[in-house]
């Protein structure tokens, strides 16, 4: 009778560990070999290493390994204890790990690509029970990045953070399949999650982009979102998967056209329990940028030592545009289209009157510059390399419609400036033509040479100006320190065919600068003097005229004079 008790018992245990349903996170992944070689010690096989977080036993039978292309199905009864690992591989693979404890071969194993990838593991009933996205950074070590050493969680218990909670093994043979990690340790996530942006998919859905992993069940409430601009409450709401850290929300109401809305969201929690603050994001139906809709608004192409190139972009138009809509690229010597790099496959948008800052090396640019708004800010890997004395830049939308160009040269900087380097363009008018020498000025150093993200320190916004000609300021020191650096001369007439010439003398009545010969003239627009003479030579403060000549087609002519003062600092 004792040993039918004990049978049906053992028979009732292998029944309830069968039950078992399996939750998210029961198991993790819990170490990536991706790249093995130069082996450090351990044989050069790729692997991901299993680790079971629950408190009850789980049969593997009908697991799967995938990322997305490759997937790896486990076919056999394997059961994981609680706290127990296990090496999954090819069976090359496992065949050189069978020494260092449990391993289960596959076929159709992962990629695991040297860069980065994502890797997710379902359960037999199609469940996520958990994914990981690494990525070379990962390892903070230049060194171990380069091969041979495996990526090992921190704490198991925290298995939704992402890159805190992973390093580069400690162990000297590069990493610890089937025992315990050489970098655990207790890493207790305590931040609050943060939004960190949102979209509009199309008219009738926002989704909320975050910076971790929520709580899937929690993020489903939809009563935790509101949107303003008469929307309310959405319908319905539902955290994404692999990473649940994108909430994508039914809207009771459709979206209007070149209307800006605010989401907010209040009382979700990441995977851990940690309660958001009460956050909102702007959102907006997105346009396919057009011609000069979105414009280089300031160019950094001879960059300081340890810093990098960056461009700048302004939206200028009344549509918000999704930046993986844009394309930058530089023309080649043959006047093709050279490199040609999307600022982005994320849905990011970019609202009316913002700037969005593009450089391959974001850190290196904030390291130099002041970044009032570094959310601004987009790196692009490998973006086209600008050319120290000249070079154009190309900024097109994906149907391959040139947005806007600019063909930039190193002599528009101030020549008082004998160093260059480090020393952004940057455009005057916002709404004057790109491609006018005359709306480029050498950022000031008041600023240290840049303003990245946030308005241009030779801004002008009185450029519009009623009558015929008119000089911006009466006085002007061109001394680059962002105040009066130079002298505007602005024309309006009523039609065009107008051409100028323009002549700076002297108080002695000497012709000293030959500013514009024959220029063809719009019906606005504006040219700008330095206070250089013919030579590119510095002059002499004092009281300067400003002799404008203006010829039509009819061969009538009309002379302005002004008169300015050339100034100079005190020191």
């Amino acid at each position: 009778m004792k040993n039918t008790v004990t049978v049906i018992c053992l028979l009732f245990s292998i029944s309830f560990v069968c039950a078992q349903s399996p939750q998210r996170y029961d198991v993790v992944i819990n170490e990536i070999m991706a790249n093995p070689s130069p082996s450090q010690g351990l044989p050069g096989v790729k692997y991901i290493e299993l680790c079971n977080t629950s408190s009850h036993s789980l049969n593997l039978n009908g697991w799967r390994l995938t990322d997305g292309k490759n997937s790896a199905v486990i076919k056999h009864d394997f059961l994981l204890e609680p706290d127990s690992l296990v090496v999954i591989g090819t069976s090359a693979a496992i065949t050189a790990l069978l020494n260092y404890g449990q391993t289960i071969a596959v076929t159709n194993f992962p990629t695991l690509r040297i860069n980065g990838d994502i890797i997710m593991l379902y359960s037999a009933e199609h469940v996520l029970i958990h994914a990981v996205q690494y990525n070379k950074s990962w390892y903070s070590n230049e060194v171990k990045a380069d091969g041979g050493w495996s990526l090992e969680m921190m704490d198991t218990k925290n298995p939704c953070t992402g890159a805190s909670n992973w390093k580069a093994s400690l162990n000297i043979n590069g990493g610890t399949p089937g025992m315990r990690n050489s970098v655990a340790t207790v890493n207790t996530d305590s931040t609050s999650p943060k939004l960190l942006y949102a979209y509009s998919p199309d008219e009738s859905h926002i989704t909320l982009v975050f910076n971790e992993p929520l709580d899937s069940s929690g993020a489903a409430d939809y009563s935790k979102f509101t949107v303003n601009g008469g929307i309310g409450q959405p319908v319905a709401a539902n955290a994404e998967p692999p990473f649940f850290d994108r909430v994508t929300v039914t809207l009771s109401r459709k979206q209007q056209q070149n209307k800006i809305y605010e989401i907010s969201v209040k009382n979700i929690t990441d995977c851990s329990g940690n309660s958001i603050e009460p956050l909102s994001a702007k959102t907006a139906l997105e346009v396919l940028p057009r011609k000069n809709e979105i414009v280089i608004n300031e160019v950094l192409f001879n960059a300081p030592d340890e810093g990098a190139e960056y461009i700048e972009l302004y939206n200028r138009s009344n549509h918000t545009i999704n930046c993986k809509d844009l394309i930058v690229a530089t023309r080649n010597t043959s006047g093709g289209l050279g490199t040609m790099k999307p600022l982005t496959t994320e849905n990011l948008l970019l609202f009316p009157g913002e700037f969005k800052v593009l450089s391959a090396d974001i850190a290196a640019v904030k390291r130099k510059f002041i970044s009032i708004h570094p959310d601004t800010f987009l790196e692009i890997p490998g973006m086209p390399v600008l050319p120290n004395t000249g070079g154009t830049i190309v900024i097109s939308n994906r149907q391959g419609e040139i947005v806007d160009e600019l063909s930039y040269n190193e002599s528009w900087h101030l020549p008082l400036i004998g160093n260059t380097k480090g020393v952004a363009l940057e455009r005057v008018n916002i709404d004057a033509a790109t491609q006018d020498q005359h709306n480029w000025q050498s950022a000031a150093a008041s600023v240290g040479y840049g303003t990245p993200g946030y308005q241009n320190s030779q801004y002008r916004t009185d450029l519009q100006v009623q009558g015929d000609i008119i000089v911006d300021s009466g006085i002007f020191s061109p001394d680059n320190d962002g105040h009066d650096d130079y002298l505007l001369i602005c024309y309006r007439f009523p039609e065009t065919g107008n051409v100028c010439n323009i002549t700076i003398y002297d108080a002695s009545g000497r012709a000293v600068r030959h500013l514009v010969r024959n220029g063809i003239c719009g019906t606005q627009g504006f040219y700008k003097w330095d206070g250089l003479d013919e030579n590119n030579r510095p002059l002499h403060m004092g009281i300067y005229i400003v002799l404008t000549e203006v010829f039509n087609l009819h061969g009538k002519t009309k002379q302005y004079k002004k008169t300015v003062t050339l100034a100079k600092r005190l020191n």
